[in-house]
C-alpha cells in the first residue's frame, strides 16, 4: 500500500523548491521549507506551509549541506518525509541514511543504491562488472594536480575533469591541453566542495562533434520490425541490415 505523507520538508531552494511546495499542495501534504539568512527575502520561502531559518551563522550554500541542522528541524517540526529536489544533498548517501536511522522516510533512491549509482566512480565499477561499456578514463579518485597530468597523459587530450558526487554540471571542466589542467582541476574541487559538501575528482576523455547515425524507415511496419530485430540482436548477435543515413555535424552525408 503507498504511504500517505503529511508533512514533506523540502531540503532545497528557489525554483527547485517552489515546484515540490507545488506539488505537496496539489497532493494535500503539508510542506516545510528551510532557507538561508541570505534567502530571507526569497520568494521561494514564502511558498512553502511552514519556512525556518537553519543555523543563521552558516554560509549561503551550507545550510542546505547541513545534514545535522536538516534532520534536527525535520525531527522538532514533526516531518516524516524529506525531498531533497536535485544538487545540495540529493545524491548523498550519508543524508539517506540519517533519514532512515531518525524514521524519515527520504524521497528517492536507497543509500545503498545511491551508494553504487549516485556516485559516478561506483557507478562505473558496476557498469564495468556487468559487462557494460563506458567513456575511457579511471574509475578511481584523483588526489592530486600530479596524478591529474598522469592520467590526462594516459587517456589523452582532451580530457573532462568531473566530480563524481554531484550532477547539475558542477564540478566539471573541459581540458584540452597540461597547461590548463592545473586550474581546471583545482576549480572543478573547488566547485564539487561547494557545491555537494565535498571534493571527490575523477578524469574521462571528452569527445566532441561526434558523427553520428540515424536510419530511416519507409513506414511504421519497418520500424516494429527494426525495433524486434535489434531485440533478437541483443540476445542472438544477428540482424538484418537497414539503409543508415549517416550525419557529421548536423550535415547529411
Amino acid at each position: 500500500m503507498q504511504k500517505q505523507f503529511k508533512k514533506v520538508l523540502v531540503a532545497n531552494r528557489g525554483e527547485i523548491a517552489i515546484r515540490i511546495f507545488r506539488a505537496c499542495a496539489e497532493l494535500g501534504i503539508k510542506s516545510v521549507g528551510i532557507y538561508s539568512k541570505e534567502d530571507k527575502y526569497s520568494l521561494f520561502r514564502t511558498k512553502a506551509d511552514e519556512s525556518y531559518l537553519i543555523d543563521e551563522d552558516k554560509g549561503p550554500i551550507d545550510v542546505y549541506l547541513d545534514i545535522d541542522g536538516i534532520i534536527e528541524l525535520a525531527k522538532q517540526k514533526n516531518v516524516d518525509a524529506i525531498h531533497p529536489g536535485y544538487g545540495f544533498l540529493a545524491e548523498n548517501s550519508e543524508f539517506v541514511r540519517k533519514c532512515e536511522e531518525n524514521g524519515i522516510t527520504f524521497i528517492g533512491p536507497s543509500a545503498d543504491i545511491m551508494d553504487k549509482m549516485g556516485d559516478k566512480i561506483n557507478s562505473k565499477k558496476v557498469a564495468h562488472g556487468v559487462g557494460v561499456p563506458t567513456i575511457p578514463g579511471v574509475d578511481k579518485v584523483i588526489e592530486s594536480v600530479e596524478e591529474a597530468k598522469e592520467v590526462a597523459n594516459y587517456v589523452g587530450y582532451p580530457v573532462m575533469v568531473k566530480a563524481s558526487n554531484g550532477g547539475g554540471g558542477r564540478g566539471m571542466r573541459v581540458v584540452y591541453n597540461e597547461k590548463d589542467l592545473a586550474l581546471e582541476y583545482e576549480t572543478a574541487c573547488s566547485e564539487s566542495k561547494k557545491a555537494f559538501g565535498k571534493a571527490v575528482i575523477f578524469i574521462e576523455k571528452y569527445g566532441f562533434e561526434l558523427p553520428y547515425q540515424i536510419t530511416k524507415f519507409k513506414n511504421k511496419e519497418e520500424l516494429k520490425s527494426y525495433m524486434v530485430d535489434r531485440l533478437k540482436t541483443s540476445i542472438t548477435g544477428e540482424s538484418q541490415t537497414y539503409e543508415p543515413v549517416v550525419m557529421e555535424n548536423d550535415k547529411l552525408m
